[in-house]
């Protein structure tokens, strides 16, 4: 059994080539005695060779001894047990919806080698699915890959570009343009698995951002040695969530609506202060007075050697490479992201009515 859609349709391929070749060489073979053996002519020797293989029923083209008849007969045979061969395979090709998978192959392979910037989800089970919806939801281009058919078929039924494969192998994670993604996901239910995923796609892509998930705490640390951006337990930081909403529910309602509600007004949204078109590196915050333009508020900004400056008063000076984290209105953002420009280059997508 093969393990991916994709090697089953090469399969078939290689096996209709063979079947091809094999019938061009039975052809050559018998073009080649009736010329050579029996001393007809080229014409002569093609024309009874496909009519010998074709089994139409014609007579013979010139007299044969019994050596000729001979080989004739063992021509024939040569000829249906390899016709068939290729007929079968055909047929197999055709009910099981083959040429379709390749046509379809063709155009997920374009796709990905268009894909550039992306997201990568690696692994499609709650966590991934959770994901993937949340992706979706913010309107980020983004492929799933994922080693077993039934979830690479989950995935595609519910819209999403998904690739069967390994993520701990380069091969697979250049399959989805790895190289040109801009981060990578490892939701994978093995921590080793997701240690290996994190591993390949830095080695492929040193400055992509990875984020991966973590059962343990101690595969939470061998995790961040391996170079993950990110490390999130799920039963860590579900355990802090539980506590905060029995202590503090309001704040915790409050970001929750921010972060992923689905009928929210305030959205949250991180800028980078490029020096090249932001006009305001230099400046103090009462002096760009972004908030007097917008109305989006600052909340914080992470300094470029990792500091965090949480409530920035209007004396803070705003720095090249500073990360402005930002709270408002979806209509707030746009106008702040017009001057500034994100971090990425996604539209800030509207409300949703309910």
């Amino acid at each position: 059994m093969y393990s991916t859609l994709e090697e089953k349709y090469q399969r078939i391929q290689k096996d209709l080539m063979a079947g091809a070749i094999a019938l061009v060489f039975v052809f050559l073979i018998g073009t080649s005695w009736y010329r050579l053996v029996e001393g007809w002519s080229w014409e002569d020797a093609a024309y009874m060779t496909v009519i010998t293989l074709a089994t139409v029923g014609y007579g013979e083209t010139n007299p044969l001894g019994s050596r000729g008849r001979l080989f004739t007969i063992a021509l024939i045979l040569m000829g249906v047990v390899n016709i068939g061969y290729i007929v079968n395979r055909f047929t197999e090709a055709v009910i099981e919806g083959y040429f379709q998978e390749g046509i379809r192959l063709r155009q997920q392979r374009r796709l990905m080698e268009s894909l550039s910037g992306h997201y990568i989800i690696c692994g499609f089970s709650r966590t991934g699915r959770q994901i993937a919806k949340e992706f979706q939801a913010e309107g980020v281009s983004f492929v799933v890959i994922d080693s077993e058919f039934e979830s690479v078929q989950k995935a595609q039924s519910q819209g999403y570009t998904a690739y069967q494969g390994d993520a701990t192998l380069d091969e697979s994670l250049l399959k989805v343009g790895v190289e040109r993604a801009t981060c990578i996901v490892a939701a994978l239910p093995s921590d080793a698995e997701n240690l290996y995923t994190v591993l390949s796609a830095k080695t492929v892509n040193p400055a992509i951002r990875a984020i991966a998930r973590a059962s343990t705490e101690e595969a939470l640390q061998k995790l961040q040695r391996g170079g993950a951006d990110a490390v999130i337990s799920p039963y860590i930081t579900g355990g802090k969530r539980m506590a905060a909403a029995a202590l503090r529910p309001q704040i915790l309602d409050f970001v929750d609506g921010i972060l992923s509600g689905s009928d929210r007004q305030l959205y949250m949204e991180e800028f980078l202060l490029n020096p090249a078109n932001c006009p305001f590196v230099g400046q103090s915050l009462q002096k760009a007075k972004l908030r007097s333009q917008t109305g989006a508020l600052v909340l914080a900004i992470r300094r470029l050697d990792g500091n965090l400056i949480g409530g920035p008063t209007g004396d803070t000076i705003l720095m090249s490479g500073d990360t402005l984290i930002c709270m408002g209105t979806a209509e707030q953002l746009r106008s702040l992201n017009q001057i500034l420009g994100p971090i990425n280059s996604q539209q800030l997508r509207p409300p949703k009515n309910n």
